[in-house]
């Protein structure tokens, strides 16, 4: 099956590229894993910072760039990519259904929480582990959380836990928080959320659920325990890459080596949104990408014509 684009993964980029693709006059197919449209986002509780929408639900957001897209043309199969194979002019892109080739490939497939990867984190997820405030903090109304991470989303998510617990613990291996400033000075006026600076979480406790976290002060080697009824792990994300051979070169952390224009070291394979290297990983950068990755698309293919 030939197809001009390409693009494997169904969030902000990967939509924004399939715009954009359509509006250039180029034929396109979204093969994507989840089919709830707009990735990451889609588990977002609320949007506020996207220029011109000042309130909007991750998913209802993620829903109308598909219908977006769609409506232009895209084609989307809920499929999963295992492998790239680079054959020169044309790009084969081999899935669990189907092969495909296409004169040119956009990996958009994001990223996903990274884990802590302390004892009992695995064992007790779904049981009052979470890495999703959004999706989880409504089953803790009146209960005692804990977050762990100091950036954008940690502080967000200690606010939004903050409307259903009765307590929320943010903790923070280092001795400030590294999130916009706004949301650092709602965490501090917020009487619910408790800030614990320097501070590691090193054991998840609990038999069928969590009923505890173990801590460790970086600077003193103290160790303490806090009674808590959820963990919220907000660390930082990994690319989704790790079942697909045949990908452009990727930094010591994973992700696609790209700049600004999205290209890789493959000609005709292009990375957008968070699956590469890049400073802020935001839905409005993942939609810049999108556009991006459609422009350096179409100089590729201007030069292939010209031989």
């Amino acid at each position: 099956m030939k197809k001009d684009v390409i693009i494997i993964g169904n969030g902000p980029a990967g939509l924004s590229s399939a715009i954009y693709g359509l509006r250039a006059g180029y034929s396109v197919r979204i093969l994507t894993d989840n089919p709830m449209h707009g990735g990451q986002i889609a588990t977002t509780y609320e949007i506020e910072n996207y220029p011109g929408i000042a309130h909007a639900g991750g998913a209802e957001l993620g829903q109308m760039m598909w219908e977006h897209a769609k409506g232009l043309g895209a084609e989307l199969s809920v499929e999963r990519v295992s492998s790239i194979e680079d054959m020169g002019s044309l790009k084969k892109v081999v899935t669990n259904k189907e092969t495909y080739e296409a004169k040119g490939v956009i990996i958009a497939t994001g990223a996903t929480h990274r884990k802590l990867s302390i004892p009992g984190e695995n064992t007790l997820a779904g049981s009052g582990v979470s890495y999703c405030a959004t999706c989880d903090g409504a089953f803790f109304k009146n209960k005692t959380v804990a977050v762990v991470g100091g950036g954008d989303v940690a502080l967000e998510d200690a606010l939004f836990l903050s409307r259903f617990a009765e307590k929320v613990y943010l903790i923070h291996r280092r001795d400030e928080f590294r999130g916009a400033k706004i949301l650092q000075n709602q965490v501090l006026e917020n009487e619910k959320i408790i800030p614990i600076y320097d501070t590691i979480v090193t054991e998840v406790k609990g038999s069928m659920k969590v009923e505890g976290i173990v801590t460790e002060n970086k600077k003193t080697g103290e160790q303490g325990e806090i009674p808590v009824n959820g963990l919220f792990i907000a660390v930082g994300t990994e690319p989704n890459l790790s079942d697909i051979t045949g990908l452009p070169a990727r930094d010591e952390a994973g992700y696609i080596i790209a700049g600004e224009d999205c290209i890789t070291d493959i000609p005709g394979v292009f990375a957008a949104g968070d699956v590469r290297t890049k400073m802020l990983r935001q839905v409005i950068t993942a939609a810049a990408d999108g556009a991006c990755a459609i422009s350096s698309l179409q100089k590729y293919l201007q030069k292939l014509s010209q031989g």
